[in-house]
């Protein structure tokens, strides 16, 4: 089991790596662009804010899950800390498995949410791209730290460490 996690972790970690990665270097593209066109021509890039906008989107939730991942997401430990082995074990388990069907919950609603935009035909208004396309990534991201919440939930049901993600060990 512990290679099909593996597996998995390997595929979805190299596609989050490589959007957040490339979101990152065409926002700061675009923004230099913008920058040299606004100052060095008098003329700014029509498009370039959508698409810095259109960019957040995608780090802010691929990144999300990339952070879960890494056991880097916001943990509230002050009680956590200070709690046996069993205890932080149950907690940990139990995190695991709720916030993983939360973020599939979440998934679920933003997916029905980008279908009902796709049925309104809404157009971007600079680059009149389907706004659907871009906020396709918000449930894409949240299935993806599901994904991630629930191979941690199965790491502790089957290893004697706490697991916080697949990689990352609660020490």
């Amino acid at each position: 089991m512990k290679t099909f996690f593996s597996h998995i972790s390997r595929v979805t970690e190299t596609l989050e790596k490589t959007i957040v990665f490339s979101s990152i270097l065409l926002m700061m593209a675009n923004s230099t662009a913008n920058a040299i066109g606004r100052y060095a021509f008098g003329k700014s890039l029509f498009f370039s804010e959508e698409l810095n906008q259109f960019l957040i989107i995608a780090i802010t939730f691929i990144g999300f899950a990339y952070a879960v991942r890494k056991g880097r997401n916001i943990r509230m430990t002050a009680l956590y800390d200070s709690l046996g082995y069993r205890a932080k074990k149950t907690i940990a388990t139990t995190i695991a498995i709720t916030t993983g069907l939360l973020m599939f919950y979440l998934s679920y609603k933003a997916s029905i949410y980008v279908m009902e935009v796709r049925d309104l035909n809404r157009l971007s208004p600079a680059l009149q791209f389907p706004v659907y396309l871009v906020y396709i990534i918000i449930p894409i991201g949240l299935a993806m730290a599901g994904l991630q919440y629930i191979i941690a939930f199965f790491m502790n049901l089957t290893h004697k460490e706490i697991y916080l993600s697949h990689d990352t060990l609660d020490i």
